[in-house]
């Protein structure tokens, strides 16, 4: 007999999940022109006061080579101040149960957070990355994978010194655009050397949006099978498909509980110019369309959780808002399709949205009620036509927060 509860039928699957931000770092290296210093400060207060426990803000590598990142130690300083600490209790957020990271890639990356967790203004975490495969790890860290194990070493224990945290990424797991895949049982191996030589958890990247559904569910259920805790784990999905929904959706069924995201789904490939100057950026790898990079778009992932019934942690309106603000930021329209509370002035409609009307799946509230919902449960507010709609039957949406908190301050 069929199995009707989904629950049952892949018993690994979490109630509840982790899903860090890594829009100011991650989502703005992609961008070609600079993302102010206020701006990449206020993005990253509003994902915490959103609700963020893991946030990734900057790269401590050389400036020359990311510009976009020279100003990594006044948005470092920022999130360190007593200011923004009496901020953070003033709305009941203990800054110290957040987590900060910095990239740092290569060795001089994590001798630069140590001098300044020195001074007081350091992330709480660092990160470096292999790639499983050899021609990308080259182009990417510009050393050899045996010279790199060798520096990850050294790398982690000046760390634990320090009391820094040390994430470490298996990149090119399903993929790489220089040489292409790689054998899955290989990336889970990389994942016990990082474990063995003291990362305290692993991401686990899929660099180029290669992956696919099965052979994420396969990729982590192995990895799993070999290391069970979920707290390790991380998983960071690249869109260049429009199928990176699918592969968290495989994620959850295998058990992964921590995932990685960005508003409006910004980021991918280092830039490779930036305002009116070229910069060394990824190279000749670099996606010419822009359009089809990025990341797993940090508002549909949460409507996607939300919906589910999985705890998240977040103040989904809050983030939906803040994805609106992201678009005047960077100037376009990004790739975030999850319902929204705006007007059609401030944000083109989902087509989503627009399906369901055309297809009779919306029905009028009553007169100036405010409220909209569609047959998937959502419920919003400022309906986006001059008549009110939704379907009678829907429930209000259950945000993890309540969605009346108050905007920055």
């Amino acid at each position: 007999m069929t199995e009707y509860d989904y629950w049952k039928i892949f018993p690994r699957m979490p109630k509840k999940v982790t899903l860090g931000d890594i829009t100011v770092r991650d989502g703005f290296q992609h961008l070609e022109k600079f993302i102010s210093t206020r701006a990449k400060i206020f993005y990253a207060e509003e994902m915490i006061f959103a609700g963020c426990k893991n946030i990734e803000v900057t790269n401590l590598g050389n400036a020359y080579l990311m510009p976009q990142f020279s100003d990594a130690e006044q948005v470092l300083a920022h999130l360190r101040s007593d200011r923004f600490r009496e901020r953070c209790a003033r709305k009941g957020i203990n800054i110290d149960d957040v987590s900060i990271t910095a990239v740092t890639i290569r060795e001089p990356g994590v001798d630069r957070a140590i001098e300044l967790r020195k001074k007081g203004v350091g992330p709480d975490r660092c990160l470096m990355m292999v790639s499983t495969e050899e021609e990308h790890h080259f182009a990417n860290s510009g050393c050899t994978l045996p010279q790199y194990w060798k520096e990850c070493e050294r790398a982690i224990k000046k760390c634990n010194d320090a009391g820094l945290k040390m994430c470490g990424t298996v990149s090119t797991i399903w993929g790489s655009p220089i040489a292409g895949a790689t054998e899955l049982k290989d990336a889970v191996e990389f994942t016990k050397r990082w474990l063995e030589i003291g990362a305290s958890d692993i991401e686990h990247a899929d660099h180029d949006g290669s992956a696919s559904a099965p052979q994420v569910y396969r990729y982590f259920a192995m990895t799993l099978d070999a290391l069970p805790d979920t707290a390790l784990h991380i998983a960071h999905f690249h869109e260049t498909k429009r199928v990176a929904a699918a592969s968290v959706l495989a994620a959850l069924q295998a058990g992964i509980t921590q995932f990685e995201a960005t508003l409006g789904g910004l980021g991918g490939q280092p830039a490779n110019f930036l305002d009116d100057s070229p910069v060394p950026g990824t190279g000749d790898y670099y996606y010419q369309d822009p359009r089809y990079v990025g990341l797993v778009c940090l508002e549909d992932l949460l409507v996607m959780v939300d919906e589910m019934g999985i705890a998240h942690g977040y103040d989904v309106d809050r983030i939906l808002k803040l994805g609106r603000q992201l678009d005047k930021t960077v100037g376009f329209r990004t790739r975030a399709e999850a319902p929204t509370s705006s007007s059609p002035s401030t944000r083109a409609l989902s087509p989503l949205y627009h399906t369901s009307c055309t297809r009779g799946f919306w029905t009028r509230t009553t007169p100036r009620s405010g409220n909209w919902a569609c047959r998937w449960g959502w419920l919003g507010r400022s309906a986006p036509s001059s008549r009110n709609m939704s379907r009678t039957s829907a429930a209000p949406r259950k945000s993890s927060r309540p969605s009346s908190m108050p905007s920055s301050t």
